[in-house]
Parts: C-alpha cells; sequence; structure tokens
C-alpha cells in the first residue's frame, strides 16, 4: 500500500498547503486502498481518519470557491 501520509493544511503551521486537485486525488487513492483491503485495522482507521479530514478540507475549498462565484455575479450585476 503506498501510504503517503501528506500533511494537511490545518494540521500543521507552516506546512505547504495542498491544493483542491491533490485533496481529490489523495482521497481517491484512499477509497481505493480502503476498498482492496489487505490492511490493519489500524490502518484502515488511519487512512479514514486522513480520508474524512481530507474531504472536509475539500468541501471547505469548494465552498470558498462557490462564494467567490456568488460575489462575482453580485458585482457583475450591480455594474451591468
Amino acid at each position: 500500500m503506498d501510504n503517503k501520509n501528506k500533511t494537511l493544511p490545518a494540521e500543521t503551521a507552516g506546512e505547504t498547503k495542498i491544493t483542491y486537485e491533490e485533496g481529490v486525488s489523495r482521497l481517491q487513492e484512499i477509497v481505493k486502498a480502503l476498498e482492496s483491503g489487505g490492511m490493519t485495522l489500524d490502518e484502515s482507521v488511519k487512512l479514514f481518519e486522513e480520508g474524512a479530514a481530507l474531504s472536509k478540507y475539500c468541501s471547505g475549498e469548494l465552498e470558498k470557491a462557490e462564494r467567490r462565484i456568488v460575489r462575482l455575479e453580485e458585482a457583475e450585476r450591480a455594474d451591468g
């Protein structure tokens, strides 16, 4: 199993922030690893925890992008 143990942005101050795309890619890797089995319970739980944190992070990034789009659309309507 290839467990890259990427540090999530909120976990370590000063770490390089991962992109949304990197987060989604890592989530896909985690899902495949969990579905394939062959890990100990502890390894599975750690991967699940990482996936849950990544999911929360990616959802937050998506919400930020949506808010930016809404603000841009509102500004466009106000100018138009």
